[in-house]
Formats: structure tokens, sequence, C-alpha cells
């Protein structure tokens, strides 16, 4: 485990914490969409053996281990901090990249994304508490929001690298760039990252039941009395954005070239898709800071939807590409902004377990997405039930966000939560 380090000035250390967790959000994002935006290619490489099927089987490897990760990670981010996780985290994927790069049959390179999926998954929740944490409770949205807009930053590559590389060189380039760079990242988080305040087991406000053995994995006050409605509402959230997330991310190149368009445009249209949702994530958090988070995911979730309604009627490039840039706050931005929800909704001594079993049953929905898309290319229905198939969980998300009820002191959360806590040493300004 990564040692603990001193918190360095206030002035020096705010933007380099934000920055370092920004970086790491982006190797989340590159790694989970360069499968997505390597499909096409590894389907046509006959040396790995991959097929339609395969692919989604594979592509819900990735979820799968997610969804272990997110668990491990909402059992140990208050016991051993989520700055520790976080870079272990990191670590982890990194490896798991390298060896996709190698990988001489697709069955080890679905092995490989297994490995890597486990790494994602630790490190989601825990760079959303961290944020969170280090955050001044009125700015969260932002922070957070500013954080997510690396995970699209570095998703985005994926595909503009994927366009820029293929099909003259190969796919393994690809997995091989997703591990480099964190050779140099994580030294240099090691040194400069501080602990969160609040992640020692003794933090304030922590009731003594979270620490007692009968709650290893942080759940039971999470289905406690009182805030069980909360936490089932919040998985089924977030189950309909990680459907989305991953169903969109994995075959959104493949099924618009089956639409029509060439693989260079469909990477292009992947690529406007992920900068609309940095923009969203980082528009959607300054709003929710003043409006509250609620509103704005109900929002992202129905534009999500309806965009890919809009979709399916084949529009021209000249108004795909708006279309696709709009879209990505609904189809991509809907889960950062869940994830949002969450953090800034919890109190300090259950963010950290509210988020990572959030993202934890919630993957049982990207396991699906992945699925479904796979499914239906394989089935010989036509190309437009992918849109209408995945605009059912955008719809049923933004009841669902509706839903989720607030505390009346949380009401408005920027004001009410600013004036009820103190902002740490260590917060983001």
């Amino acid at each position: 485990m990564a040692p603990s380090v001193p918190v360095p000035s206030r002035r020096v250390l705010r933007p380099s914490v934000l920055a370092l967790a920004a970086l790491f959000a982006a190797f989340e994002g590159y790694d989970l969409a360069c499968y997505g935006a390597t499909v096409p290619s590894l389907l046509a490489d006959p040396r790995i053996g991959a097929t339609k099927a395969s692919a989604g089987t594979v592509g819900s490897l990735v979820p799968i281990g997610m969804l272990l990760g997110a668990a491990l990670s909402a059992a140990l981010i208050r016991r051993i901090g989520s700055r520790r996780l976080l870079i272990s985290g990191a670590t982890s994927f990194s490896a798991g990249m390298l060896v996709c790069a190698a990988m001489p049959s697709f069955a080890l390179f679905g092995a490989a994304r297994l490995v890597v999926g486990i790494g994602l998954g630790v490190v989601l929740p825990a760079v959303n508490a961290y944020v969170a944490d280090l955050s001044e409770p009125g700015r969260r949205g932002r922070n957070i929001g500013m954080m997510n807009a690396g995970y699209a930053a570095g998703a985005l590559m994926a595909p503009l690298l994927t366009a820029a590389l293929l099909p003259e060189a190969s796919w393994r380039w690809i997995y091989l760039i997703g591990a480099m760079p964190a050779a140099v990242v994580i030294p240099v988080a090691v040194k400069l990252l501080p602990e969160s305040p609040v992640a020692s087991r003794k933090a304030p406000g922590l009731p003594s039941s979270t620490r007692s053995r009968s709650d290893l994995l942080g759940l039971r006050l999470l289905l406690s009395p009182g805030v069980r409605s909360v936490t089932l509402l919040f998985w089924t959230v977030s189950f309909c954005g990680l459907l989305l997330v991953f169903g969109i991310s994995t075959w959104l190149p493949t099924i618009m070239r089956t639409a029509g368009y060439s693989l260079g445009s469909s990477l292009l249209q992947t690529a406007a898709m992920w900068t609309g949702a940095g923009v969203g994530m980082v528009v959607g958090g300054l709003v929710a800071d003043r409006l509250g988070i609620k509103p704005v995911v109900a929002v992202a979730f129905l534009t999500g939807a309806a965009s890919l309604i809009l979709m399916s009627l084949r529009p021209g490039l000249a108004l795909l590409f708006p279309l696709m840039f709009v879209s990505g706050m609904g189809l991509i931005g809907s889960q950062a902004l869940t994830n949002a929800f969450v953090v800034t909704r919890s109190p300090d001594a259950l963010r950290g377990p509210a988020i990572g079993w959030t993202l934890a049953v919630g993957r049982l929905g990207a396991i699906t997405g992945p699925t479904i898309g796979g499914w239906v290319l394989s089935s010989g229905l036509t190309v437009e039930w992918n849109f209408y198939l995945f605009a059912i969980p955008g719809l049923l998300g933004t009841v669902l966000a509706a839903l989720v009820p607030l505390p009346r002191a949380e009401r408005p959360v920027a004001r009410d939560v600013t004036t009820r806590e103190r902002p740490t040493e260590t917060g983001f300004v």
C-alpha cells in the first residue's frame, strides 16, 4: 500500500490534486472506451478468432470485473482509504492493459480484460469519493464534474487514436498506449496525493456499527430503515446508467457501421459523443451546485433517451454530429452525474460504501448492455432496434432519478450543506 502523504500548501495542492484525480479518471475512460473502438478491428483479425457473439461476451467481462472491484472498494474504502485504493486499482488496470496488448487468442484477451475490469471497478468509486471528501461541500458538483471531464477526455482519445492508427497499424497499439502513461503518473501520485480526511475508521461522525465485524461489507447502514429506499433507488438508477454507458460504448461504432456509415465516420461520431459527455459533466456539475443535482441527473437521462430515438432515423452527417455531441450528456454523462448525486447526498461516513455499492450493483446493467447490443446485431433485427432498446433504460433512469428523496435540510444542496459543514483543510477551492 502507498503510504500517506503530508498535506502540502493549499495553493499548490488543490490544482495538482484535482489534476491527478482527473488523470486517473482519464486512464479509466480510455481503458473502458478502447474496447468498443477496437471491436471492428478485433473482428477483422483472423488470428485472434473473435466473433460478434464472443465480442459481446468479452465486452461483459469488464463490467463483471468492475462489479467485483466496486464491491471490494465499498468494503475497504474506509479501512485503508480512498487514496490507497485509487493507486492500487490504477496499477492493476494498467498492468491488465499491457497484458491485453500481448494476448495471442481472444479467450486470453478476455481474461486480461477481466483483470482490467477489476482495477477499473476499484478506481471509479475511489476517485469519486476521494474528490468529494476533499471538496468544499458547496463545490462538490463542480469538482466531480471537472474530474469526470478527465474521464470523458480519456474515453475521447480511444476513438481518435483508433481512427488515426487503424487499420494500418495493429489494434494492439491501442492497448499498449493505454498502459504507458500510468508508469509516470502513478509514482507522481504516490508522492503528491494526500490521504482523504475521512479515510480513518475513526473519522468524525462514523457510527460504531460501521466498524463492527457484522458490517465488514459496508451494507448494514445502507440497507437500514430510512436509508434503504434511497440506496435501492440509487442502485437501479446506476443500473440504467451503466447499461447505457457500456452498451453504447461497446457497440456504437459497430452499430453505426451497420447503419451504413464508414469506420472512420463511426469513430468520429463516438468521439463527438464523448466530447459532449465531457462538456455535459462540467456544465452539469456547475448547475448542480446551484440548482441541485437531482434535476440535472433526470434531464441527462431524458436527453439520452431522446437522442437515441432521433439517431434511429439515420440523419445526415450534418445533423448527426451535433446530435452525437448533445447525446453525450445523456448516454455517458448521466452515469457520471449519478455518481455525483450519490456522493453529494451521502454523509461523509457513508460516502465510500454508498458509491461503491451503487456502482457494484449498477455493473449488472453494464453486463446487460453489451449483451443486448450483441444479441440485436446477431439476431437479424434491423439496426433501429439497438436504438429503441437502449432508449428504454434512459426513460426509466429519468423516472427513478426524479423519485430519489432529498433530506429537507439539504434543499438546496449547495446552500444548506455549506452552512452545516466546515470545509476541510485540504478541500478544493
